[in-house]
């Protein structure tokens, strides 16, 4: 069983035994938010990572998910993508058709993915510009609270400087406010050229999960989740800033990345 708990201020913790375990519960979260999402507005608006993130959610092809999921209503956009092409091992994209987007039903015109024949930002622009349109035609709902995009779920990875999305520790990304999309040209991991989601947009989100596993995690989520008053409003940690306005932000994680966390500790 997971070990769960709640901060006051940095929402639901889930510290699972293992991968399977995680994976397990985060495959029956994704489903459940997509089948309320499509009772309260007729689709499910959900945005993608790459990484580790995508196997985990492997479960979702399937018996029973790939039965029971309506995937005709599932709209796929990308929290960040490397600027490279559809067929290349550092896509996102790529990443997500091999292992899921291939293997389910979910309309092709329904996928939202970058141009990957323009520059990066090209890319980020013509990106903004398609999910804008999409939120006029009310496909994807509008935040109440700003003029943002509402996706149902954001699903994000963490890397070990608490990086989220293509948003790394002290970068000027981090300070974007009135673009839903931005570019970088110098990201600190390679490939260099990445378009990304700003904090904005994902603190919009309805709903907001972080995965995180292994031990090299440890440290970072300690930093992004515990009562560190002296990171509050720091940009060295990016996923501390992840902070939904009015969604739910839930973090999954194995044992390995939980263990520094001080509800971590005090359950032991």
């Amino acid at each position: 069983m997971a070990l769960t708990w709640t901060h006051k201020d940095r929402g639901e913790i889930r510290v699972h035994e293992d991968l399977e375990e995680l994976s397990i519960d985060l495959v029956d979260h994704i489903a459940e938010i997509s089948e309320a999402s499509i009772k309260e507005h007729g689709a499910f608006c959900i945005v993608l990572s790459g990484g580790s993130l995508i196997n985990l959610m492997g479960k979702l092809v399937e018996t029973p998910y790939n039965k029971i999921v309506d995937w005709a209503k599932w709209y796929v956009f990308w929290a960040d993508e490397r600027v490279v092409g559809k067929k290349h091992d550092d896509s996102n994209y790529k990443l997500a058709k091999d292992n899921l987007l291939s293997k389910v039903n979910v309309f092709p015109r329904h996928i939202c993915s970058i141009n990957d024949t323009v520059s990066a930002e090209e890319a980020a622009t013509e990106y903004e510009f398609a999910i804008r349109q999409m939120v006029k035609a009310r496909t994807v709902t509008a935040s109440e609270n700003s003029d943002c995009p509402k996706f149902d779920l954001i699903l994000l990875g963490m890397g070990s400087d608490g990086h989220v999305a293509s948003l790394f520790p002290n970068h000027p990304a981090l300070e974007v406010k009135d673009d839903w999309v931005t570019f970088l040209t110098d990201s600190p991991k390679p490939p260099p050229e990445r378009i990304t989601f700003t904090l904005p947009v994902i603190n919009a989100a309805a709903s907001v999960v972080v995965v995180a596993t292994g031990e090299s995690k440890a440290n970072a989520v300690h930093l992004a989740i515990d009562d560190l008053p002296s990171l509050e409003s720091s940009l060295s940690l990016p996923a501390r800033l992840v902070h939904p306005s009015s969604g739910n932000l839930i973090w999954f994680m194995d044992k390995p990345a939980g263990s520094k966390l001080d509800g971590f500790k005090f359950s032991e």
